[in-house]
């Protein structure tokens, strides 16, 4: 059994589950750990060397070759906006995999089966030895089974793609919101459909739907739950 307490949360891309999990992480005074960084950190690896994303025992090679690192981050240089500080051999690519072409190859290395159960080892790792907030798309089921808190955090497709639109704007991306729409629709598919780990909603998992909701009104809700569950 672990002796750390786990809060596991999954949900659907741009439903808050990022910035949710961070301000949680941050109050209660746990790690937060963004497992999508580290799908978008192996894209990154594979892109920069030129391996083809399909290419499934290359990809998992690269990685385990790779030190991969993830850290709360460090005042003042890291309160830059960021989530979480990505270290990758040394280098802090924490914005670098914030790319578009970063975040689709995320969700095409994310269907490897072999790559897959490198990442969860190290993300279960993580949580064995310390107090965590961990985010993703199979969090609740496969990575942490046993969390003492399971969340599935969700949104309607227009309010989530408001919110990645936004998000697009602000890092001067021009797209438009129908663009975004049908970006957030193929995720969706890819997530819910792929043959290994298909985003799902676990029996005792907790629904918040966020579309009506202000990020600070979810992180109060969970918060006010973990200390009854505490106690």
């Amino acid at each position: 059994m672990h002796q750390s307490f786990q809060i596991a949360i999954d949900g659907p891309v741009a439903a808050g589950k990022g910035t949710i999990s961070r301000l949680l992480a941050q109050q209660l005074g746990f790690l937060y750990v963004d497992t999508g960084a580290m799908y978008r950190a192996t894209a990154l690896l594979a892109l920069r060397e030129g391996i083809n994303l399909d290419d499934e025992d290359r990809v998992v090679a690269l990685l385990e070759k790779s030190k991969l690192e993830m850290r709360n981050p460090l005042p003042p240089k890291e309160t830059d906006g960021r989530l979480t500080t990505v270290i990758l051999d040394g280098e802090d690519v924490s914005w670098a995999i914030r790319t578009q072409k970063c975040g689709d190859g995320s969700s095409k290395v994310a269907v490897l089966p072999k790559l897959r159960r490198v990442l969860v080892k190290k993300q279960q790792e993580i949580a064995a030895s310390q107090n965590v907030v961990m985010e993703g798309r199979d969090i609740t089921f496969r990575v942490l089974p046993d969390a003492n808190l399971k969340i599935f955090l969700t949104a309607s497709i227009e309010a989530r793609a408001e919110r990645r639109h936004t998000q697009y704007l602000s890092k001067g991306v021009n797209i438009s919101i129908e663009e975004v729409i049908q970006e957030i629709k193929e995720r969706d598919e890819r997530d819910m459909q792929r043959d290994t780990d298909p985003l799902h909603i676990v029996p005792d998992a907790w629904v918040i739907d966020t579309s009506n909701l202000e990020i600070e009104e979810v992180v109060k809700l969970i918060a006010e739950k973990v200390d009854s569950l505490h106690q």
